[in-house]
Order: C-alpha cells, then structure tokens, then sequence
C-alpha cells in the first residue's frame, strides 16, 4: 500500500524563519523514525530533558544489578520526568543519548519547536523505508496503515524489539548529500549487513511502567494516559504525577491528555529558539552554539560527579565547567562512511550476561534491563 504524507508546514522562530529546515530535520531523525512507536514516543519526550537523561544513563550503569520491585521501587525515588525513567529498559538507547549530546538536544529542541513537523517527517521516513522494501511486518512486529498513517507496533505486548538498520540505506538513496543522516550502529554490527534487522527483544517489565505516553500522528502530539500500563508497575503514585500533569489544567479526568513539556526538568539548559523560551518562560540564547557548549559543559561536569559517586550532587551545582569535547565510551552516531569500505565493529558490552529472555533481562543488543512482566 502506498501511502501519502501531507505537505508539512514548518513551525517559525520570532524572526519567521523554521528552527529546523526539513534536510536538518530528516537527518536528525533517520536514525529512530523505524523505532516502535511507543518506544518513539518516550524518546521524543525524554529528548527534551537532556540533563536528566545523562543523569539516568549514569544511574543505570551503577544500579545494572536491580530488576523487578526493586528496580521499579528504586525509580520511584528518582526525580527524572517519567519518559526518561521509561527508557531505563533500553540502556544501549539511554547511552545512544547520553554519548551523542549534540544529537539529544537537537532532537529535543525540535520536538519543541515543531512537533508536528517531527511528527511528519517521521511518517514521510517511514514512507521511503517502506518503498524500499526495508519496512513490513515481520514475528518481532506489526506495521500498518491507518488513515494514511504508518503504525509500527510491537508483535508481543510483552516484548519490544529495536530495529537496528543504517539509515544510509534503508531509505533508498539518501535526497540531501550535504546533510547525511546520524547513523546509529550498536554492538556487532556490521557495514553491509540486512537493512532492517532487529537487537534482540527487550522483556518489558515494571519499569516500563512509566512509558505511558503514545503517538497521536493525527494531531501531531504525544497523548498521555496515566493509567497505562496500570497492571505493569504497582509502585508509580500515579496520582501525583497526575496532579503533576494537570497542573496547567491540561489534563481530564484519570489523567489523560496532551503532553506538555514540563520546564522544571530542563534542569537549567537553554532554549535553542525565542520562540520556545517564551513559551515556556524561560530564557535562551540566540547563539545557538553557545547553548551546546553550555550543555556539554554541564553534562560533562555531571558525569564527573556521578563517577565519583555523588549524583546526590547534581541539583546542586549551580555551576557547571565548560568542557568541549564530550567524551565517547563506544557506542556512536556516525556520518555517512565517506570511504565507503569501513567496517563498523563495537564491543559487546555485558552482551553474554544480560542477553537470557528467561531471566527477564534481555536488552537492546544484549544491553537490556526488565523485571517481570505483570
């Protein structure tokens, strides 16, 4: 079935101008477009707390060893936006975000700036994939069309599979040369393999508990429903985050309702836009580059600290050293291989002991988290 994307119209900054022009927008995006859509969805939102998703990437790897109540007790205590605890299942995407900054902030300040055209650009994404043969239905999930809409969907309940593919190629010849899509490439991949294949399944747990947000592709939004994944995970206070959503009269009954970006997890980082900063009351910079830097720089400064074991420090810091080069620890975004003969190798870190579904903590290339489903 081919399917039509509706021209897009691109959201403005004060000066008139889009934040994102669409090659910008398609390169940031081709590396998850394929993702599930309730995978996609947290990461839209956790996109725009970049802080916070340094903070829990950095969590994950010191409390690797927790599952089930306990894990699902110890997110409890945390403070991140619920989005970015959701993503604690997916540790190899939580390191895709915290290691590739730049790429997390850009993403973020465009679902902010344009949601709908990030919405659009992800069906039109979809669309190429599909015309390239590189997007069906297969046993790890179902793709769809409704409304002229493309769904994808996990085949299990149970069980999310990412898709692992290079964006080089699972789109057909890509249309815009000077912008080259972010590739992402997990641990053993290798250039010139399938297209589209998939890490193995991710056992969704009671962590996943918080991943109740959902794509709306017709209005161009994430819908919450609080009472998602109910039977999954006991230990949420969901009225409070209820309250917490509610907050500027958004939300129904039971907590359902349009996302809406909460300022008071930005943790301090800089609009990219006007446009944004004022709609959240918030300052920015029209310097768009020394945004980043201050970014990096904080991010950098928390890694320091989480390292030496004070995380209890992070709101604290009022401060933050400016630091340009954000260190790398393997897996990586890449540009298009211009020598077109590299082969892509990454460790297989904690492959072999974290890759047994029976033990409910396969994870994304083996790097998975989840305690047992309810």
């Amino acid at each position: 079935m081919v399917i039509s994307i509706p021209p897009f119209t691109f959201a403005q900054d004060t000066q008139g101008a889009p934040v994102f022009k669409q090659e910008e927008l398609d390169q940031i995006l081709a590396p998850i477009a394929l993702y599930p859509d309730s995978l996609l969805s947290q990461i839209f939102m956790a996109s725009t707390y970049p802080l916070e998703v340094v903070t829990a990437a950095r969590w994950a790897e010191q409390n690797k060893d927790l599952q089930g109540d306990a894990l699902a007790a110890a997110l409890e205590e945390q403070s991140w936006d619920p989005s970015v605890k959701s993503l604690i299942n997916f540790p190899q995407v939580l390191d895709m975000m915290n290691e590739k900054l730049d790429w997390t902030q850009k993403l973020g300040d465009a679902f902010l700036a344009q949601q709908k055209d990030v919405m659009d650009t992800v069906q039109n994404l979809r669309l190429k994939a599909q015309e390239a043969g590189n997007l069906q239905t297969t046993q790890e999930q179902v793709v769809k069309a409704e409304e002229q809409t493309i769904i994808i969907e996990s085949a299990s309940p149970e069980v999310v599979y990412v898709p692992v593919y290079d964006p080089v190629v699972v789109y057909g010849t890509w249309w815009y040369p000077y912008y080259p899509p972010y590739c992402y490439y997990p641990p053993g991949y290798v250039a010139g393999a399938a297209a589209f294949s998939f890490a193995a399944g991710v056992a969704v747990g009671v962590a996943w508990g918080y991943a109740w947000g959902g794509c709306n592709w017709h209005n161009g939004n994430v819908d919450i429903d609080i009472n998602k994944n109910i039977n999954v995970n006991h230990n949420i206070n969901r009225s409070q985050y209820a309250k917490q959503y509610d907050k500027n009269g958004k939300f129904g009954q039971g907590g359902q309702g349009t996302w809406q970006h909460d300022p008071s997890h930005r943790n301090g980082v800089s609009y990219r836009d006007q446009g944004t900063a004022m709609k959240y009351n918030r300052a920015s910079t029209t310097d768009a580059a020394k945004s980043r830097e201050d970014f990096r720089g904080r991010a950098d400064a928390d890694r320091q600290d989480l390292s030496r074991g004070s995380a209890d420090q992070l709101k604290s810091r009022q401060n933050f050293s400016e630091n340009r080069g954000a260190q790398s620890r393997g897996n990586t975004f890449e540009g298009i291989d211009r020598g077109g003969s590299s082969t892509r190798q990454f460790s297989d870190r904690g492959q072999a002991s974290r890759s047994s579904m029976s033990q409910g903590r396969a994870g994304f290339s083996g790097g998975g988290r989840s305690g047992g489903h309810r």
